[in-house]
């Protein structure tokens, strides 16, 4: 166990080290930051703009929102009531360049964007893959910014994928049997 929290701390400080260097905190931030509002607009472009049906393009955004929602909002806050693990710049010397007051595991963006990435996945495989990539990098980028741990980013990758594929897999069909209940 110890071995892979030497791992942990050591890869976190690998990819902090980097904060260190004034070139790189800008672009880290803007990662970190704002690539993820970048991948919400884009995905509802891609969605605009893609040939599916109305009812196709409603059932990709409500999978994708429902399972980030439900990843974030309850997923991430239940483990987080029961596991108080402190953000790394409150326990270690580090480059801090992002500021977060709540509990480290699991991230709370690796939850959500992993959720999100993963149920736009399980309807497009080439689109998923490029939002999973956006996902990881901005997960990379909170730990570089010092404000998570890569085992907090990986728990809450598997998180959130877990939940969107629960979501879409077993959620999505009772919702779409009531739309169409309601629609007839």
């Amino acid at each position: 166990m110890q071995t892979l929290l030497n791992l942990d701390l050591n890869l976190f400080f690998a990819f902090n080290n980097l904060a260190g260097n004034s070139d790189a905190a800008g672009t880290i931030v803007f990662f970190a930051e704002y690539l993820a509002y970048i991948l919400v607009v884009a995905f509802l472009v891609l969605l605009v703009v893609s040939q599916k049906t109305l009812r196709e393009k409603i059932t990709i955004a409500v999978s994708a929102f429902l399972s980030a929602a439900i990843a974030r909002v309850i997923v991430t806050e239940i483990i987080r009531h029961f596991i108080h693990r402190p953000r790394p710049f409150l326990t270690h010397q580090v480059h801090q360049l992002i500021v977060e007051s709540s509990y480290s595991f699991p991230s709370g963006h690796a939850t959500f964007f992993f959720a999100f990435s993963t149920a736009v996945y399980m309807y497009n495989k080439k689109s998923g893959t490029w939002f999973l990539i956006g996902s990881t990098i901005v997960c990379l980028a909170r730990v570089a910014a010092g404000v998570h741990y890569p085992s907090d980013i990986l728990g809450g990758a598997i998180l959130g994928a877990a939940t969107a594929w629960t979501t879409v897999r077993y959620a999505m069909p009772i919702i779409q049997k009531i739309f169409s209940r309601v629609q007839a």
